[in-house]
């Protein structure tokens, strides 16, 4: 008797921009990120994890897709999945990317923040 594979449908939820919006800058730079780990079809992770000086910071990470329970949000053609916990904390965010020397990288403004560290990589709300 042979084993059946099972087939796991991953549970997911679609949002809209209004969740996390995506620059045009920040797009072009997932994308070429998403294509060069050769899964182009991916999708960045933001979070919210606990931990900085102010309380919350955010981790980002490259995934193939979203899983259980998550909210995906397709932005200027990248796919940005957010957990439901950290949903609460980023809904209405920007996604913006800078190439500056001092302050370049990947740049969250969050309208739901109350207050930041002064090296921009924490809050609290």
């Amino acid at each position: 008797m042979e084993a059946a594979s099972p087939t796991t449908a991953v549970n997911y939820k679609i949002g809209n921009e209004k969740l996390c919006l995506i620059t045009e800058s920040a797009a072009n730079r997932l994308k070429g990120l998403l294509t060069k780990q050769g899964r182009p079809q991916g999708a960045l992770r933001v979070a919210v994890v606990g931990g900085g000086c102010s309380g919350l910071q955010y981790k980002m990470d490259l995934v193939d897709g979203p899983a259980n329970r998550d909210i995906l949000v397709v932005s200027k053609g990248v796919n940005v999945v957010i957990d439901p916990k950290s949903a609460l904390f980023v809904s209405g965010s920007q996604l913006d990317f800078s190439d500056d020397l001092q302050k370049g990288g990947f740049k969250v403004t969050n309208p739901n923040a109350s207050a930041h560290c002064s090296c921009g990589e924490s809050f609290s709300a």
